[in-house]
């Protein structure tokens, strides 16, 4: 068995009741079957906490104004206090640590939902690097019975490609993009005409990075405009995301030029606070994880574009809802401005599985995700004259 992880995994430590974002609320937490076995024999005063306090029929813990029926008023869990670590349940004592199982391989990340885990993947200034360990442990072979060998070794070594590409910090951060959704399509083309391991994705990719940046126009404003509806789509987890996309409302209410003039400021101020070259780094990091946690997934649903489409659009979605934030009173743009952006869009996206199948299925069916459809959301600069 093989294991991978990024560089910077086993540094992760849980702040407690220092989170500025308790992972305790908000969402719902399922609890795993040896876990509830455990919890219906405690007995005295906190068994029976334990027995009106979750949703046997359901396996969830019950919530008290969106809170977790046991984090108490300073923020700690009481499962732990009363019972100790040994005693919590599979998801509280693994987040926001991840698990991507494959047949002899087992990929692990940290969750961009962990405001503590975002923080570390955002600030990673070097290129992010994968570690991988090897023992003699063997998988149980029932449970890739219908495992598909040949299209995961070739998602492995596109995505393989794909890493060096996004990393490559010679290549505008935009081109990046652009070409991990275009190979991508590409990949799901020839997979759906049956000719995946007759085309040369490597030579493909370096096609696209030779495509010129005069070729990618389009009306962004509409197009963010059209975006913008699918987001409102989404089952809404947090109130405080509501926030985050109604603070777009006022910028399209005054339409396209003042839309885009905005833009046009809050590009500018990146570039005089926080500066162009740091600003592409986060985004690069930002697509690094969503590549990486998403991609090769496509190997149990064949669904290769959506993942892509999951992983720029999601990078391209945070820095925007950044900007309508910022546009409402135009402050000083801070790191902490995209970083909260970034976790809270992870926790309405990968806290719900409802979300997460509704925008596979609008990545799949909707023309306006296709490649040539979404080109002017790469373009750096806005020419003035248009």
């Amino acid at each position: 068995m093989y294991y991978r992880k990024p560089h910077y995994y086993d540094k992760f430590s849980c702040t407690a009741d220092q989170c500025p974002d308790t992972c305790c609320a908000g969402w719902q937490i399922v609890i795993d079957e040896n876990s509830l076995e455990k919890y219906s024999n405690v007995s005295g005063d906190f068994g029976i906490r334990l027995l009106n306090s979750i949703d046997w029929r359901e396996g969830i813990f019950e919530q008290y104004e969106k809170r977790c029926s046991f984090l108490n008023a300073e923020n700690l869990c009481d499962i732990y206090k009363e019972l100790g670590a040994d005693a919590l349940c599979n998801t509280c004592r693994l987040y926001p640590r991840h698990i991507e199982e494959f047949e002899n391989l087992r990929e692990f990340s940290l969750s961009l939902s962990c405001p503590v885990a975002a923080k570390m993947i955002l600030e990673c200034q070097e290129p992010v690097r994968f570690l991988e360990e090897e023992d003699e442990k063997e998988e149980c072979e029932e449970d890739f019975e219908d495992f598909d060998f040949l299209l995961f070794d070739c998602l492995l070594e596109v995505r393989e490609k794909l890493f060096s590409i996004v990393q490559n910090r010679t290549i505008p951060i935009e081109k990046r993009m652009y070409c991990v959704l275009k190979t991508a399509k590409n990949l799901q083309t020839a997979l759906d005409e049956g000719e995946l391991f007759e085309r040369d994705f490597m030579a493909e990719i370096e096609l696209c990075l030779q495509e010129k940046a005069e070729d990618f126009s389009g009306n962004l404003y509409k197009i963010v405009q059209a975006l913008r509806k699918d987001l409102l789509r989404l089952e809404v987890l947090r109130e405080e995301w509501k926030t985050n996309l109604k603070a777009a409302d006022n910028l399209f209410q005054k339409g396209e030029t003042w839309y885009l003039e905005k833009r046009d400021r809050y590009k500018a101020e990146i570039r005089n606070t926080i500066g162009q070259e740091q600003w592409d780094i986060y985004k690069e990091q930002l697509l690094m994880f969503f590549l990486y946690t998403y991609f090769c997934g496509a190997v149990y649903d064949d669904m290769i574009y959506s993942k892509g489409v999951l992983s720029v659009i999601s990078v391209f979605w945070i820095e925007e809802i950044t900007f309508w934030s910022w546009a409402a009173d135009e402050g000083q743009i801070e790191e902490k401005n995209l970083l909260e952006t970034a976790y809270r869009y992870a926790r309405e996206i990968e806290h719900s599985d409802e979300n997460l199948n509704l925008l596979e299925e609008i990545f799949d069916s909707d023309e306006r995700y296709e490649p040539e459809a979404l080109r002017c959301i790469f373009v750096r600069e806005r020419k003035q004259h248009e």
